[in-house]
Formats: structure tokens, sequence, C-alpha cells
């Protein structure tokens, strides 16, 4: 630790602002504290300090300063923070000065959280659960980003990589004292049905839908239909701005155009699609192709028909796709008035469809539909309380426990003891992955590269 560079940044957001939070980590954090107030006040408590330049003595600001001596603080190495007035003058004062300490450098992004999670503080679970914390943007996506940097599916993976250690042990045993007379004769019987327990155990956990991962990511509602039957105006409807630009001819839109919103507490992508129909364009027919395909993937489908045209109707772009995933929007009721209900009006022929008669240009029908919108969402985020996984990462790391458990289990049959040690010890390494115990270099500037700096 001694040869580590001390690290500051502004921790706290974008100025200007009342108070801004400057924070110094490493082990000159001390003098810099030092340089910078003319002493250091009591560990955890706050003390009132003028800021000043260490070079010419000038008097940049009255703040708060905080002293934090290591192990005992948020990255295990001594840490200082300053709470200064946020103005940006006075912002760039204070990290001029703290640049001219000597081992005082910038920090870079994520290089705080690095820090502790190098020396133990954090697992690798719980600094994405705070990546997820800082990120989220309802209140379902705080509750799980919570849950999870408070160790939700870092301990759980603790325990379960403790468990197969535990077996692991009883089969190295038998293999390595079979004469031993205080050792028992059939260890590897007790080592595979704990196996067999925690296999299923990781497996039901996976067999979740992947609810965990599309909270943080949100629900995807795509918003598709013939063109010109106003797609956009409910996309901006629905966003209150103006998101997609809208117009009278066909084929305005090109391209695949996502707004996230909030609805309920939960997050929702809305997907404004290109109008599907034939067409000779080149560049349009990329945005039929991408449509369809955008369609074809989300959660949720607003088929939207224009109430004012006969003979309009669903267009089958996926016949695999799950009816009750699909609402149908008659839009421009403002035009037809009490025609919605004539025969001649495209209705559904499925009555399992769900409708909604609106005007998306005068927003008529359109708190029904939200409110159906932000039903939708609750429901289907009902499960992630307890939903375990929550990336992509965690999912393959599990999931390569479980294939390394079905190994061992098939071994076990045939009675060779060490490759079902090499099994279990491989179903180990994989939760040791998820946590960050082992061989997860190659992984970490990923996911500290989207941290901001001076956290």
């Amino acid at each position: 630790m001694s040869e580590r560079s001390t690290i500051f940044a502004l921790s706290s957001g974008r100025p200007p602002a009342a108070i801004a939070v400057i924070r110094v980590c490493g082990p000159a954090a001390q003098l810099a504290l030092e340089r910078l107030t003319g002493r250091v006040p009591r560990p955890r408590q706050a003390a009132l300090a003028r800021v000043c330049d260490p070079a010419s003595g000038e008097i940049i600001d009255q703040a708060l300063a905080l002293w934090f001596p290591g192990p005992h603080s948020e990255t295990g190495e001594d840490m200082a923070e300053l709470q200064v007035h946020g103005g940006p003058a006075v912002i760039a004062a204070v990290l001029d000065a703290l640049g001219r300490v000597e081992d005082c450098r910038l920090a870079e992004p994520g290089e705080f959280t690095r820090r502790a999670f190098e020396n133990g503080r954090l697992d690798l679970t719980a600094v994405e659960g705070l990546a997820d914390l800082i990120a989220a943007e309802t209140s379902a996506q705080r509750r799980q980003a919570l849950r999870q940097l408070k160790g939700l599916i870092g301990d759980r993976a603790e325990a379960w990589r403790q468990k197969i250690i535990e077996a692991l042990a009883l089969v190295e045993a038998g293999i390595d004292f079979p004469d031993e007379a205080d050792v028992p004769k059939d260890l590897v019987a007790p080592a595979l049905g704990a196996a067999q327990q925690l296999r299923g155990e990781i497996g039901a956990r996976l067999a979740d839908g992947g609810c965990g991962e599309r909270l943080r990511e949100g629900l995807a509602v795509a918003i598709a239909g013939p063109p010109n039957a106003g797609k956009s105006t409910l996309l901006n409807r629905l966003a209150r701005r103006e998101a997609a630009i809208v117009s009278p001819y066909p084929g305005t839109t090109r391209d695949v155009i996502e707004v996230h919103l909030d609805l309920g507490g939960y997050p929702v992508m809305l997907i404004d699609t290109a109008g599907i129909r034939d067409s000779n364009d080149p560049v349009e027919q990329e945005g039929v192709r991408r449509a369809r395909e955008r369609a074809a993937a989300a959660d949720l489908v607003l088929w939207v028909i224009d109430a004012s045209v006969s003979g309009q109707a669903v267009e089958d772009f996926n016949k695999n796709v799950d009816k009750s995933n699909i609402w149908i929007v008659h839009n421009k009721i403002d035009q037809v008035g009490d025609e919605l209900c004539r025969d001649d009006l495209s209705q559904p022929a499925d009555e399992a469809l769900t409708t909604f008669p609106i005007s998306a240009i005068l927003g008529t029908g359109i708190d029904a539909l939200v409110m159906a919108l932000a039903a939708y969402a609750r429901d289907y985020f009902s499960v992630t309380e307890s939903a375990l996984i929550t990336r992509a990462r965690h999912r393959a790391a599990l999931a390569a426990t479980v294939a390394a458990l079905d190994r061992a289990l098939r071994e076990g049959k045939a009675g060779r003891e060490e490759v079902i040690a090499e099994e279990l010890r491989a179903a180990a390494t994989a939760l040791g992955r998820l946590t960050g115990r082992v061989d997860v270099e190659d992984i970490l500037d990923v996911i500290f590269r989207d941290f901001c700096i001076g956290k």
C-alpha cells in the first residue's frame, strides 16, 4: 500500500452546487489534509477548517474536513474528505492545490471503488451493485441494486462455494488417506449428495426468466404497425416530449428510437419502429427489417392501427409471438368519433388480444393506456424481489458452476474420484470468479471503466 500513489477527485455532482465533496485516498492523504487545512481532525468527526493554497497561503474556502484512517475507511486506505462550497472556482482551486502535493494525482474512473475491491472492502458483485445503484432511474432498480450492494448474490455465492469446498475436501480425503483407520471408507457419497443439492439450488436461480437483467435494462415495449398510424405521435405523447419526428409522409421513421420511462417505479423502454410495409427504398427496407426484429424481441408490442382507415389489420410479423404480449391500439379515434365500433373498422379476430381506443394527438385514452402499461410492468417484475441474477456475467458464472457439478455427478456413477475432485474444484473456481476471488483481471477494466471519476 505504501507504494500506491495518492488519488483525489470531486466525488459529488457537477458544479455549481451548494456543497462539493472532494475525496483524497492513499498514503499521502494525511499530508494533503495537513497542507491544505493545517491540521488533521479526529477520525470520523467533521471539523470546520480553512482550506488554503499551500504555495501562496491564500484562503480558498471555509469547509468541513473529515479524516478516515485506514483500514477503517471505505477503501481500506487512509482517506480524507473536504466538503467545500460547490462553485466551479472553489473546486478548481482545491483540485489544483491537491495536484501540487507530492505523490498526489487525479483519480481515474472507478479508482476509489477499485481500491475498495482490491483491499477486500467490497466483492465484485457488490461493486456491480454500487454501479447499478448510481445508474438506477426507478425505485425498483434502486431496490434491486441496493440488495446486491448489501451482498444478496455475493453472500449466497460465497456460501455455495464453501459447501463445494467442503464436498471437495471429503473426496480428496478419500483419495489421499484411503488406508487411515479414522477416515470413513465412503466419502464420495455424501460429497455427491451435497453437490446434488447445490446443483438444484443454483439451477433454480438460473431458471428465473432473466427478470433481474431485464429490470436493469427496462421492460421493452415496441410500438409497431403500418405507416402513418401515429406511432411516433404516440411515443411523443407517452414520453411527454418530442422524441421522434412526426410527419404526414410514410416512411419518416427509418431507424429504431428508444425512450426510457419510469412507470409506477418500474423501468420501461419504449421502442418506436419504422412503419411495416413493402417498399422499394433500400433504406426503408432496412428500417422495416429492424422494426420486425425489435418487435419480435420485445416483451410487449403496441400494434398501432389508424382507426380512420378501413381494413387495417394486425401484421403477422411473427407467428410465434405470444398473443398476450400484443396490444392493439386504435389511434386517431378523434377522426371517426362513434364510428369506432363499426363492423368495417379493423377489430382483432382473436378476442384474446387487448385493445385500446386512443387519440395520440389529443391525448384521449392515453391515461388508460399508461395505467395498463404500469400494471403490466408491475406484474412482470413482481418476481424480481427474489431475483438473484442481475447481469449476464452472473448468469455465465452460475451456468459454469452447474455444468461442473453435473459433470461431477456423472463421474460419480463411474467412481472416478480424481475426476470428481477436479470438477468440484472447477465449480468452486467458477463461483470464485463471480465474487472476484480468483482470476478476474480480464474483466476488471470492463467493470470499472463505466464508473464516474470520484467513485
